[in-house]
């Protein structure tokens, strides 16, 4: 009898299955606006273009080995992304309790009681009197009991529900990726711009032993009487100035060096970095086709998997507009004695429908929930839009950047050149006496000004670089997002 009651079940459980069906709309991703070329690439070609290799990470372009080692450390200490990644161990989870629905909840109980009561009559006594008569008896009750009870998916609100939350899970680890290279890539800036003001530090260095020796030629130009005492004044004050200039740089390079620090997860007390030279070469990375940049920033991408999660929950609303259908099972052992209680003479049975709700009237919420969730998904549609916007812009700024100062430096090294051989000019005319020392002022004046905006210009140059590189996704893939069974086995999400 059990056996024919069981194959029932399964009978009747194999056919809501096959009578189950999705509610809501199927997932499919929003068009946009895809340009067929960067406006700012066209006509230009790089004096350095370069990407990295296959399999070597997007900084090695630049070919420096501390930056090399100092981008390593950050998926190993940068806090930030530790936090991204628990994040993302999160939405691993909550995926895991949505796909708990699929299945039936089975528990075991058991219980052991003893249960007395009095009993009691009269009887005669000697005289002729009545009294009482007490006893009692007493029983044990020993109960062992498996329950299970299982809500069919019917119309699919479990599996919209699991189908949003791996799309979340996918847009966590799109937003980790995301992390780690804005990192990565303020981590280069950073770098860079620290450079720059170690390259700035050994200008004013050098400068400062050219108006050193400029100082000392007025100087004894005035001992002999052929210079006034304005000019050793003003040969001094610009040494000075230089020499506050100088140390004014250590400031910043400060400033980039505990940033740096703290990008790779180290108090800034216990980092530092030895003076270097800027890097020979401004790599420019090809930017390739625009419809790419959909597949290779992860910004984009987050965005997109949010989209898709959204447009799974108007299912899920939806669910709400039909019946809820809960079977139930148990299988037990009852006896009044613990030595028979797992006897066949003690067992008991039950299965059925132990629980159907069908939606009458709840005042609109159903329809609100819908309404919401269609609302929530146009949202991420706008974002979405929003966020491929925004990318294009961010390439085509790089690019312009990258183009128009490429340019720029290209005249202003001339600028330095032709500055310098005025400088060297003005100094040799007034040692002949031909100008005053005012002209020399000027032409190193002048000089020094120009090779400064040289070298903030490659800071620029070299910023933007990194700038575009990011952008373009650092060689990240929409691939690399991890597929719905990695996110319920695997640990951490791929690079």
């Amino acid at each position: 009898m059990t056996r024919s009651w069981t194959r029932w079940l399964m009978a009747g459980a194999a056919m809501i299955s096959l009578a189950a069906c999705t509610l809501g709309p199927d997932y499919k991703a929003a068009p946009v606006s895809v340009p067929v070329a960067y406006k700012a690439a066209a006509g230009w070609k790089p004096a350095t273009p370069k990407e990295a290799a296959s399999g070597e990470p997007w900084w090695s372009i630049y070919g420096d080995s501390l930056l090399d080692g100092l981008e390593r450390q950050i998926d190993v200490s940068n806090q930030t992304l530790k936090a991204d990644d628990a994040a993302y161990r999160e939405a691993q989870a909550i995926v895991a309790e949505a796909r708990a629905g699929f299945f039936p909840t089975v528990g075991l109980t058991g219980s052991a009681t003893r249960n007395g009561g009095g009993s009691g009559g009269t009887s005669k006594g000697s005289g002729g009197s009545s009294g009482a008569r007490s006893g009692g008896f007493a029983q044990n009750s020993f109960a062992a009991t498996a329950d299970a009870s299982w809500a069919p998916d019917i119309w699919g609100a479990v599996r919209r529900t699991v189908e949003s939350d791996v799309a979340n899970a996918q847009a966590s680890a799109a937003d980790l990726a995301a992390a780690r290279l804005s990192a990565q890539a303020t981590l280069a800036a950073d770098y860079f711009q620290l450079r720059v003001e170690d390259e700035l530090a050994q200008l004013l260095s050098d400068e400062v032993d050219a108006f050193s020796r400029s100082m000392q030629i007025t100087q004894n130009r005035y001992n002999v009487g052929t210079a006034a005492k304005t000019d050793v004044a003003s040969a001094q004050a610009q040494l000075e100035n230089a020499r506050a200039q100088q140390i004014a740089t250590g400031v910043q390079r400060a400033e980039f060096e505990h940033a740096i620090a703290v990008l790779v997860g180290k108090p800034p007390a216990e980092f530092s970095i030895a003076s270097a030279k800027l890097p020979a070469e401004i790599p420019v990375a090809p930017p390739g086709l625009p419809s790419a940049l959909l597949e290779r920033n992860p910004t984009v991408a987050a965005n997109e998997r949010a989209m898709a999660a959204a447009n799974a929950k108007i299912g899920v609303a939806i669910a709400g507009y039909f019946p809820n259908i809960t079977l139930g099972a148990s299988y037990g052992q009852q006896s009044s004695f613990l030595r028979t209680l797992f006897s066949a003479a003690s067992s008991l049975w039950s299965f059925g429908l132990t629980n159907i709700t069908l939606p009458i009237f709840n005042g609109g919420l159903t329809a609100a929930q819908v309404d919401a969730a269609r609302a929530t998904y146009d949202q991420t549609v706008a974002t979405y839009r929003q966020a491929v916007l925004v990318a294009f812009q961010q390439v085509e700024d790089e690019l312009a950047a990258s183009r128009v100062i490429e340019r720029q430096a290209a005249v202003q090294d001339r600028a330095v050149a032709a500055a310098k051989e005025a400088e060297q000019l003005a100094l040799n005319q007034y040692r002949a006496g031909t100008v005053d020392y005012t002209t020399v002022i000027t032409a190193q004046a002048t000089a020094l000004s120009n090779e400064e905006t040289a070298v903030n210009l490659r800071q620029t140059r070299l910023v933007a670089s990194v700038n575009l590189i990011e952008a373009l996704g650092g060689g990240w893939n929409a691939a690399a997002l991890p597929t719905p069974s990695q996110i319920e086995d695997d640990p951490a999400p791929a690079k």
